[in-house]
């Protein structure tokens, strides 16, 4: 999901993070022993998944497993699932492959959980899809778009957001190709975190501007595990370009932006992945550096989709926080889940794939559906920060504003 960066996105103890997990681990032997069951059946039903509450990312994953944790709350105040009630099984993934592949496993054949839920970022979600899918288990995944996954043309997969990495850059090159050839960038910076997801998404940026006689003055990738941006941000200032897009998945997003503050560049347009909607992106670079970012969008709360109001006051009143794209990801995904089997009205894996396949579900995003792979048919928003607030500036039908800043105004240290 994201990597650790000089400065942390919502630093919170490791402690705090993982509480109450282990009572949701010692309920997993509660969990029925096939991946197909008929009828309703009694007793709890087990929803597995691996999530990284601890290492890199576990800042950032926190709003993600709340936004799960809010879903089965209200669930369970409804009457459950199939009139039963359900229960997150959940493991610590660390953000490392290796070990999300062994808990989906252990989830499985194991502790034999009914269903299953996804966990964050196409570097875990690539592995763990076909863990999924060689056991037969729908897998809706609430973030990890990179078109490496669906490639693969999983029957069992599907994704919770209206739109994959091959669209992120769609509403930001149709708006640089409206305007005028003289006030188009004329030159980029291309920088992206080693991730499926962010690296699509930046070569498919690379791609489109380069039709719209972009040119590329720099272009690199960098670890996970990187902190310092310090060397990243004096070779982009000296390739001098006048537009940068950062591949990020969050605090590397915050780091990038550190760094071109010690070496004092600006560039006149900055386009961030992922980085630019998190809850807490202002408090790290400082709200007036927001000024001018520009990023894509899954999710907005203010999007007037059915109930997204309800769930943003209702995760406000659980977190006093506004929810952040992983928790609103996170949701959605449990939304898909519980309309697939409640339609079925049977815990059966096929079934449940089949429906999904076939059908709609409304979700606080708007309405998703898919194709043979598990891939959204939707499209994603543009947004930018103007004067604190993150604004849907594009499309038209679903703009918080009318304009785009196209000049970014200095940094303030």
């Amino acid at each position: 999901m994201r990597p650790t960066a000089h400065a942390p996105l919502r630093r919170r103890p490791r402690l705090a993070l993982c509480l109450g997990v282990p009572l949701l681990l010692a309920a997993a032997g509660c969990g029925a022993s096939s991946t197909s069951h008929a009828g309703s059946g009694s007793g709890t039903i087990t929803i597995g998944m691996s999530l990284p509450l601890s290492g890199a990312v576990a800042d950032n994953s926190k709003s993600g497993y709340q936004g799960y944790q809010l879903w089965a709350d209200q669930l369970n105040a409804h009457g459950g699932l199939l009139g039963r009630k359900v229960k997150l099984v959940v493991l610590d993934d660390g953000f490392t492959q290796s070990t999300a592949i062994s808990d989906y496993n252990k989830l499985i054949g194991q502790q034999h959980v009914d269903l299953l839920l996804g966990t964050f970022s196409s570097f875990l979600n690539l592995p763990v899809a076909e863990v999924a899918e060689r056991n037969k288990y729908v897998y809706i995944e609430p973030s990890g778009g990179a078109d490496s996954i669906f490639a693969r043309n999983f029957n069992y997969l599907f994704f919770a957001q209206p739109a994959t990495t091959q669209n992120l850059p769609d509403q930001f090159v149709a708006q640089i190709a409206a305007l005028p050839a003289a006030q188009r960038p004329r030159t980029a910076a291309f920088v992206t975190q080693d991730d499926p997801n962010t690296s699509e998404a930046t070569k498919l940026f690379k791609d489109q501007l380069a039709k719209l006689g972009v040119k590329s003055v720099y272009d690199s990738t960098y670890a996970p595990d990187t902190s310092n941006f310090d060397a990243i941000a004096n070779a982009i200032k000296q390739a001098a370009p006048d537009l940068v897009v950062q591949g990020a998945l969050a605090e590397d997003g915050v780091s990038l932006i550190r760094s071109f503050q010690k070496v004092g560049f600006t560039p006149k347009t900055l386009f961030q992945t992922n980085s630019p909607s998190d809850t807490s992106y202002p408090d790290a670079v400082g709200t007036r550096n927001t000024e001018g970012v520009l990023t894509a969008l899954a999710y907005s709360p203010d999007a007037p989709t059915p109930g997204n109001a309800a769930f943003v006051s209702a995760y406000k009143a659980k977190y006093s926080t506004v929810p952040s794209d992983d928790a609103a990801n996170s949701y959605t995904a449990g939304q898909v889940l519980a309309a697939a089997v409640t339609a079925v009205g049977r815990l059966d894996q096929s079934a449940i794939a089949d429906w999904l396949h076939k059908n709609s579900v409304s979700t606080i995003v708007g309405p998703l559906s898919w194709d043979a792979a598990g891939k959204p048919k939707g499209s994603l928003l543009l947004a930018q920060w103007q004067n604190g607030k993150l604004q849907i500036v594009a499309p038209a039908a679903e703009a918080t504003s009318k304009q785009i800043e196209w000049a970014k105004p200095g940094w303030s240290q």
